[in-house]
């Protein structure tokens, strides 16, 4: 059966945008966090008799900054993810096309050849592929443990402002 180059490249497509849905998630967590964090140190003068009299709303706001920290930190890591990858010398790897050609009329003749045989080329664009849904996978779990810690964070909120209507 006769393979569709044009298989490939929607596929490459669909990645891209599961990329940019992944940065547009942590992009949007981070704002709530940088929200929350503007209130909260907004507030602090409202709020530091309060912490500093009573040792479990202190403990609970050392915990909600732990919580955010972590929570940023995996956001940063949904737009840097750490991967190591091992693919031979790619033509449609951005690194690759700029590193890896001494000149463009080298990168110029291995992308013609690629582009000529179609076994190079769906091998190429099979690499891309995968290399991509690492990415994705790397940049989604990186999401999810932003989600989580935010959650966190959020019930550590409400668990402060509860005690501290009731108790304080």
């Amino acid at each position: 059966m006769a393979q569709d180059p044009n298989n490939y490249w929607e596929q490459l497509e669909r990645l891209e945008k599961l990329i940019k849905n992944s940065e547009l998630k942590a992009g949007v967590i981070f704002s709530f966090h940088s929200l929350i964090l503007g209130l909260f140190i907004d507030r602090l003068d409202d709020f530091k008799d309060l912490i500093t009299d009573n040792i479990f709303l202190l403990v609970v706001t050392i915990i909600w900054v732990i919580m955010v920290t972590i929570s940023v930190f995996f956001c940063f890591m949904c737009f840097k993810p750490v991967l190591e990858m091992k693919y031979d010398r790619n033509v449609f790897f951005f690194k690759d096309a700029i590193n890896k050609f001494e000149n463009v009329e080298e990168f110029s003749k291995e992308i013609i050849k690629i582009c000529g045989s179609t076994d190079e080329l769906y091998q190429k664009l099979a690499e891309q592929i995968h290399a991509e849904c690492k990415i994705i996978d790397d940049k989604f779990k990186s999401v999810r443990k932003s989600i989580t810690f935010f959650a966190l964070s959020i019930l550590l909120i409400f668990t402060f402002a509860l005690y501290s209507s009731i108790f304080a």
